[in-house]
């Protein structure tokens, strides 16, 4: 979140004339466990109210798996409750989260199957599957890197995610979720996996930047970030 949709956006200012500052709020995690990601979320509130002192014009909650492991369609739940925190603050400001940026990212470029790559572990993955799958997409192949530190999940090597991406069948898919993790970076490899693979490439990272923008009523072309934020959605 605090590398990735800055650099996306540190992009778009080189082809057009709007300009962003950056501001963030941390909810606590060190390990990837879901009774963990209960306690980072129940700390939200406290991250909305505090950015909504600042004024900011839009939010972006980070943490997708922490959404995910609150229950089926807990994104609209989340950011109706964080938004009415920056309304009662008398700041209010849209909020976006990185799950619901997700599911309508894939949605927006008409992609009814995809091949998804997570750094959590296996069960963990098999919720995030689980959750996108509710949400009317077929996830038909997807990988769990099995990293549960997230200092580690940070320092994973994006450039490792081309030949992860090998090794899954994606024949049938409409498009490669390459991160289905705000924190794990993959922005390096987008390009590559495109190419790769032949279909569109997606990430949390950028899909929270294009719903970010479309909040702003903002276009949403981005070099660098694939065919989501090519400006055509």
């Amino acid at each position: 979140m605090e590398t990735e949709i800055p650099a996306l956006l540190r992009a778009r200012e080189a082809v057009a004339p709007e300009r962003f500052t950056f501001h963030s709020s941390r909810m606590r995690m060190k390990h990837v466990t879901r009774e963990e990601l209960a306690k980072m979320d129940a700390d939200s509130d406290r991250c909305a109210l505090e950015l909504s002192d600042a004024r900011v014009d839009v939010m972006g909650y980070a943490c997708l798996v922490a959404i995910m492991s609150m229950g089926h369609g807990y994104h609209c739940t989340s950011q109706e409750r964080l938004q009415g925190v920056t309304r009662d603050n008398d700041a209010e400001a849209p909020v976006v989260t990185s799950a619901g940026a997700l599911v309508e990212g894939i949605k927006a470029i008409g992609a009814r199957k995809v091949a998804v790559v997570a750094p959590y572990m296996k069960p963990l993955t098999e919720m995030v599957v689980d959750y996108i799958r509710n949400e009317g997409i077929e996830v038909v192949t997807w990988r769990a890197l099995e990293i549960q530190d997230n200092l580690a999940v940070a320092a994973h090597d994006p450039m490792n995610l081309p030949g992860i991406v090998a090794e899954m069948d994606t024949s049938e898919v409409d498009a490669v979720v390459l991160s289905a993790c705000v924190q794990m970076p993959s922005l390096p490899a987008v390009s590559t996996v495109e190419a790769q693979v032949g279909k569109p490439v997606l990430t949390a990272a950028i899909a929270t930047t294009w719903q970010m923008l479309r909040a702003l009523d903002l276009d949403t072309r981005v070099p660098g970030g694939g065919t989501l934020l090519s400006g055509a959605y």
